[in-house]
């Protein structure tokens, strides 16, 4: 068993140097890795449940997600969990119309492809979970709360309806948050996912999960530090610079 347990997020698998990319091959060989090393994920929805009960989480346990729900998450992602029965959390940006047609794909985002309703459809029968990431990604703590309120909401009925099923996870867009939307949040979800660079721990809020970001694994080395003791150290080490910055920014919640 072990106290701290790194939640990793992903966005669009992609060779491009943006970022919120992340090279196909790097992830296909992360994840051999960390299958190899014996590393397993688990459910965000149960890595949550250990939370609350004040458990420690399994050893050599992670859990994964996938921000926004760009096409490559089917096309390049998918396969790799089949391949390795892993568990993930994919939390989707849908846009303010509901496009449920078998082909219709969510809105582009960042000028990018999107999932279509057929590829999500496809991995909820494998058992990858599908969670809300508002209707349009905006920065939530820019918006006033009805505004906040309609994207949240809207964003978990229209998933829910899609797809029949409940939305009990969430993400907020850039990891921003505030008392307002933590608020909301808490009212319709069972937890939801910050920006917050660290690993979740007994400390950490189910409301303002820490996650570890793409950028912070973008070569198989880093990956390979995930597999060793080394590996809160670093994460440790990435914090304070970004902290600093962020908070110069004014940034932080």
């Amino acid at each position: 068993m072990t106290a701290a347990l790194p939640v990793l997020t992903f966005h669009d698998l992609a060779d491009c140097s943006a970022p919120i990319s992340l090279s196909p091959q790097v992830f296909h060989d992360g994840m051999a890795r960390l299958h190899n090393s014996g590393y397993r994920t688990l459910d965000l929805l149960q890595a949550v449940a250990g939370l609350r009960q004040g458990k420690p989480f399994p050893a050599r346990a992670f859990v994964l997600t996938f921000d926004d729900g760009y096409e490559s998450v089917y096309r390049e992602a998918f396969p790799v969990l089949q391949r390795y029965g892993m568990s993930a959390t994919v939390f989707l940006t849908v846009g303010e119309k509901k496009m449920t047609e078998m082909r219709g794909q969510l809105p582009p985002l960042n000028r990018r492809s999107m999932l279509s309703w057929t590829e999500i459809r496809e991995m909820q029968r494998w058992g990858i979970v599908f969670g809300a990431h508002t209707l349009t990604h905006p920065d939530l703590t820019l918006l006033p709360v009805e505004q906040i309120e309609a994207e949240v909401c809207g964003s978990k009925k229209i998933i829910e309806d899609t797809l029949g099923a409940a939305v009990p996870c969430f993400a907020y867009p850039y990891g921003r948050h505030d008392r307002r939307s933590r608020a909301i949040a808490r009212q319709h979800f069972a937890c939801a996912c910050s920006d917050k660079l660290g690993l979740v721990t007994v400390g950490s809020d189910p409301y303002a999960l820490e996650r570890v970001e793409t950028y912070y694994l973008r070569t198989g080395k880093l990956f390979e530090v995930m597999t060793t003791r080394l590996f809160p150290w670093y994460i440790r080490a990435r914090k304070i610079p970004r902290t600093l910055r962020r908070a110069a920014r004014g940034l932080l919640p």
